[in-house]
């Protein structure tokens, strides 16, 4: 029989990305972080605490996800901020936008000057603000808090300039850098029902900045680096994002044989 040559679900340019992109955050954090780095699941022995969608649970499981991502909780302050207040997107630059353009979650430094040589002084505080709807999706909610707790460990943390060009997306890849991922993943395209007097359907919303597609393979990435040949996390993952993973896994171990 015709054997077939396994093929990546993203191009050859994202590829090389990804993979620059785990060399960065391995010199910036350290290798350690990511094979020591605890895999979060959307399970109640990983997130055991009750959730209501109160601003006082989000509360809570902002702490979890601090946790998850070694970020010190007494740094970081966390607001909810009504979504007619379309003007903060300007007042608070880094923002995760979702489908509709508005933005899910903002990270702000008050930190007064920017030097990436000196780490935070004991006077600046920095805010991760949220949506209310937020609330609503606790997946959705986890995905947003781990993205903008990335500002807090890149930005915050003096290890990224601001104004580097794929910051965002770099951002996006570091969840999945520290154990996240299955939440951004997840939550990258979201299909919701709507149905008003008029009419009934399905509306997409995308969260974050990088697409299932390259989620598939960052996270087989993430894999073949710790060693994981069948990590017990993929049953977690979304139809599409699982399928982009076993296809982005084909290719590691067919251009590496020692990952199989």
């Amino acid at each position: 029989m015709l054997g077939f040559s396994p093929k990546l679900p993203i191009s050859d340019e994202d590829r090389q990305w990804v993979d620059d992109g785990f060399q960065r955050l391995e010199k910036l954090l350290g290798r350690r972080r990511l094979v020591e780095a605890k895999v979060a699941l959307p399970t109640a022995e990983d997130f055991p605490d009750p959730y209501d969608a109160t601003p006082a649970a989000a509360a809570i499981l902002f702490r979890r996800v601090c946790g998850y991502l070694k970020v010190d909780r007494s740094k970081v302050e966390l607001e909810v901020f009504p979504d007619e207040t379309e003007h903060l997107r300007e007042a608070l630059p880094y923002w995760r936008g979702d489908g509709a353009n508005r933005p899910a979650g903002l990270y702000v430094d008050h930190g007064t000057n920017y030097n990436r040589d000196e780490g935070l002084s004991e006077d600046e505080q920095m805010v991760v603000a949220i949506r209310s709807t937020q609330l609503k999706d606790p997946l959705s909610l986890v995905a947003t808090l781990a993205h903008e707790l990335g500002h807090v460990i890149l930005l915050g943390g003096r290890l990224l300039d601001p104004k580097s060009p794929d910051h965002e997306p770099l951002t996006d890849l570091l969840t999945v850098f520290l154990g996240l991922g299955i939440f951004t993943s997840n939550c990258s395209a979201r299909f919701n029902q709507y149905q008003d007097d008029r009419r009934q359907g399905w509306s997409m919303q995308r969260l974050g900045y990088l697409p299932e597609e390259v989620y598939g393979y960052a996270l087989a990435k993430f894999a073949a680096e710790r060693g994981e040949t069948k990590p017990e996390w993929l049953e977690h993952l979304s139809t599409n994002v699982r399928a982009y993973f076993k296809q982005s896994r084909s290719w590691l171990i067919k251009n590496n044989p020692y990952l199989g």
